[in-house]
């Protein structure tokens, strides 16, 4: 698969305090790559690097072929990527499709002029994330779930390479975690987009990621395939709690947190 976006060698930090270490990251057209660990582990922190929104204190960001990432002009660099942040500001009185518009402000000129595409690919945006029936709402009357929906609608009106998600399952409802993490995977599969999306719940993880960096005190501690990198001895060291984990019968990974009151979990016998 051919490189889309790198994050190679990243120092990250706030003021005096060093919350990433020398972690690299490679995204890849046509695949998803899921960032875990947990809380404070420097996920989301390095994710913003590679949307140029945390400059790095070392280590460089790249965009193929070879070029450096800091030194596009925003516009450029917005037509190559997007990212949908985990908190966005929710504007006053503004109508779903005006909102999902913003995502064509790369591609647009003085007064907004040139973008002669846009307003198939914005209704095309919103359909995807089931959001064109409350088109003319305010978005300030959205639940929290529908207007997570409305801003995935929003990056997707973006149509870039590469879409970063910060955890873009968050306050959806079981049915638009799932068919979000359906977008992500038609993304890639039918689009070649480069998809790197940050996710705290692991089996979602497994089910859409082609690969998992797992991250732990801000360092790289494994990167691979979900089989690799999900194991109950890298998790339980990790998130310093026993998490056993199986594969089920279709091949994906099952992980099951075990705390002081949690029933254990027994795989299945074969028959």
């Amino acid at each position: 698969m051919t490189e889309a976006l790198a994050g190679i060698d990243l120092t990250l930090g706030y003021g005096g305090r060093t919350v990433v270490h020398g972690a690299s990251v490679t995204l890849r057209m046509g695949a998803v790559t899921a960032l875990v660990g947990p809380n404070g582990s420097g996920k989301s922190t390095l994710l913003r690097s590679l949307a140029r929104l945390h400059h790095p204190r070392s280590g460089s960001v790249s965009l193929e072929p070879d070029q450096d990432a800091f030194a596009l002009h925003p516009k450029e660099f917005a037509r190559r990527v997007t990212l949908l942040t985990q908190s966005r500001p929710t504007p006053g009185g503004v109508r779903v499709r005006d909102v999902v518009s913003y995502g064509r402000h790369p591609y647009r000129g003085r007064f907004g002029s040139g973008d002669v595409e846009g307003p198939g690919i914005v209704e095309r945006a919103m359909r995807l994330t089931g959001v064109t029936a409350m088109a003319e709402r305010p978005v300030d009357e959205l639940s929290g779930g529908e207007l997570q929906r409305v801003w995935l609608a929003t990056c997707f009106a973006q149509d870039t390479g590469v879409v970063l998600l910060d955890e873009p399952t968050t306050f959806l409802d079981l049915r638009y975690q799932v068919e979000t993490l359906d977008l992500i995977r038609e993304l890639a599969d039918e689009h070649s987009v480069a998809v790197g999306v940050v996710l705290h719940d692991l089996d979602q993880a497994a089910a859409v990621a082609d690969h998992v960096v797992l991250l732990s005190e801000g360092a790289v501690r494994a990167t691979g395939g979900p089989a690799e990198v999900l194991t109950s001895e890298l998790l339980t060291e990790v998130y310093g709690l026993r998490i056993d984990v199986h594969v089920d019968a279709g091949g994906r990974v099952r992980t099951h947190p075990v705390g002081r009151h949690t029933t254990r979990w027994h795989a299945p016998q074969p028959t």
